[in-house]
């Protein structure tokens, strides 16, 4: 596994106090983790105006979400695809859930690696499967990564 040469490119809007550094020590960390090679994975950070705008010209969805993912890895064994986080739809999720915006947004990175590794959330064992490895995770490295903000 070669994540040193890994491709991580990173668009996040100055209102975001997230580092980019931070946010590829996650990815690096989740690929040690899980054990997955990178090709080149983009996360762009938008508002909810952008992220409606593309969940409906993408996916026919007519309603605001708080992370899109598109896989492009196809056969390839690296992991390629991009993560669109949504940091308005992340705000309220963590005022929501009682959790701070910097866990959420890592809570978000977690969900869309996940997803592009094949995990699935659209049908209920797959969904409790997806939310039991996040949930590991964001434990695992909330302590170990957080800290570092």
């Amino acid at each position: 596994m070669n994540i040193s040469n890994s491709k991580i490119a990173i668009l996040i809007p100055k209102i975001i106090k997230f580092k980019k550094s931070l946010i590829r020590a996650i990815i690096l960390q989740l690929a040690e983790e899980l054990q997955f090679s990178i090709a080149s994975i983009h996360v762009s950070f938008v508002d909810k105006k952008e992220i409606l705008a593309l969940n409906g010209k993408y996916l026919s969805h007519h309603f605001s979400t708080d992370i899109l993912t598109f896989n492009y890895s196809g056969s390839n064994t690296d992991l390629d695809g991009e993560i669109i986080i949504s940091y308005e739809d992340a705000v309220e999720n963590a005022r929501r859930f009682y959790t701070s915006e910097n866990e959420e947004y890592l809570r978000l990175i977690i969900h869309g690696i996940l997803h592009l590794l094949g995990y699935d959330d659209q049908q209920k064992n797959n969904k409790l499967k997806m939310k039991r490895k996040e949930t590991s995770l964001v434990k695992k490295l909330s302590t170990m990564i957080l800290n570092k903000i």
